[in-house]
């Protein structure tokens, strides 16, 4: 027999289905729109880059990419069962985030060429040039 609590789950499981794929309709385009067409082919950021803030924003902001990175890698796998943009939000995900292997793992994800179709076809929907892998 379902109960309550069974009710109260199923609602809350549809209102994060219905969130999730309307987040990935819109900030996963709007965030593939937003990086350099050559972003995949840095192997590593400049230090000089970070350099050049204050150690205490470089620390905030790293903090905050992070952040930012492991929500939209969660949000990818919830995709995964639930309707939503998946794949595409778990390779922004790992690309927005700083750990060691990143590029490697990055570079396995890429060697699918529907993954690279799928970025490069958001691109052109957004009126931007495609990726350079």
């Amino acid at each position: 027999m379902s109960g309550p609590a069974d009710v109260s789950l199923a609602r809350w499981l549809g209102l994060l289905s219905v969130a999730t794929f309307v987040v990935s309709l819109v900030l996963i385009p709007w965030l593939i729109a937003r990086l350099p067409e050559d972003y995949f082919i840095w192997h590593r950021r400049k230090v000089e880059e970070r350099r050049q803030h204050h150690p205490a924003l470089t620390i905030l902001l790293l903090f905050v990419k992070n952040c930012l990175g492991l929500a939209l890698l969660a949000a990818g796998l919830t995709m995964l069962v639930l309707p939503g943009q998946g794949i595409l939000t778990m390779v922004l995900g790992l690309s927005l985030m700083d750990f060691p292997g990143k590029q490697r793992l990055i570079s396995w994800c890429l060697k699918n060429r529907k993954v690279r179709d799928a970025l490069n076809w958001v691109r052109k929907k957004t009126g931007r040039r495609e990726f350079i892998f």
